[in-house]
């Protein structure tokens, strides 16, 4: 928001690639940011689907490929900001995301064999039904576990579509926190938030409308919410289980960025870094508005 109030003269709007936020109501445990903090700046990637709808990335690229034309029109600039790394990658790179088959009842058998089996029989079976699939998958994550299996069973272990390029010109700023105890402490700060800021009426709310089940809910603080409203935990139990969950969260994105292009890593935590990072971009959106999509 900072960067985008900065940008004079230049429309700035920003593009949510966080996966969750796509949903309606999931708003606390997204920290979707509200209309106050959006201080007037143009939001696209929110609010698009209710919890029981399918959302891909396929879906995700072509909204984002429908707003794209409206901001270079506009002779403007897209901040695209998230932390799902495939949906950075498939906006910011390209992908042939349209050329990967799904199908909903072979995903809605394999959320229901990850509920009653875990991830570990998932993997085991995603690594004897496509071994090659299974070595470019972040084995740790449900997610993409699931979602790996479901190609395999429709295509076998075929390679992945070559990526089509993005074409336009990308700016690739990574935002990470080098004080690991800094980090933590924000964290603690941002669970105990959701706590105080209405997760528990938001998760009781979506809980009596929708199956618990759905990917929506996978959003951290949700699971928490809920055993906290069923007595399973208390306040404690919650921030702890919270921030658990985040870190480990934490260190999966790392993992995955490090192997991401990035033209600037910022120290969130330094804001001398923050300033010289904000300038950067600037200078990119002056040289770069308007000119395409």
């Amino acid at each position: 928001m900072a960067l985008a109030l900065r940008a004079d003269g230049i429309p700035a709007e920003v593009i949510s690639a966080d996966s969750r936020q796509v949903y309606r109501g999931t708003d606390v445990a997204t920290a979707k940011p509200t209309a106050a903090e959006r201080r007037g700046i143009p939001h696209h990637g929110l609010d698009l689907v209710d919890p029981d709808a399918l959302f891909s990335v396929a879906d995700f690229a072509e909204h984002v490929e429908g707003v794209l034309p409206g901001i270079a029109a506009r002779s403007g600039v897209a901040i695209l900001v998230g932390g799902t790394g495939f949906w950075l990658r498939a906006i910011a790179d390209g992908l042939a995301v349209d050329a990967l088959p799904w199908d909903p009842a072979v995903r809605a058998s394999l959320e229901a064999d990850l509920s009653e089996h875990g991830l570990d029989a998932l993997v085991a079976r995603l690594q004897a039904a496509a071994p090659g699939l299974a070595a470019r998958v972040d084995l740790r994550n449900p997610r993409r576990v699931v979602r790996a299996l479901e190609i395999a069973l429709l295509q076998g272990d075929a390679p992945l579509p070559a990526p089509r390029g993005y074409g336009g010109p990308v700016l690739r700023l990574t935002l990470d926190v080098a004080d690991r105890a800094e980090h933590r402490a924000w964290i603690a700060q941002r669970a105990a938030g959701q706590l105080d800021g209405g997760i528990l009426a938001e998760a009781q709310a979506l809980r009596t409308r929708y199956p618990a089940s759905l990917p929506a809910f996978s959003a951290i603080g949700y699971r928490e919410a809920w055993n906290l409203l069923d007595g399973l935990i208390d306040r404690a139990g919650y921030l702890a289980a919270n921030v658990s969950r985040n870190l480990a969260y934490a260190r999966r994105q790392r993992t995955w960025f490090r192997s991401a292009a990035v033209d600037v890593q910022v120290d969130a935590g330094d804001p001398a870094a923050l300033q010289l990072a904000t300038e950067r971009a600037l200078v990119f959106a002056q040289g770069t508005a308007g000119r395409g999509p």
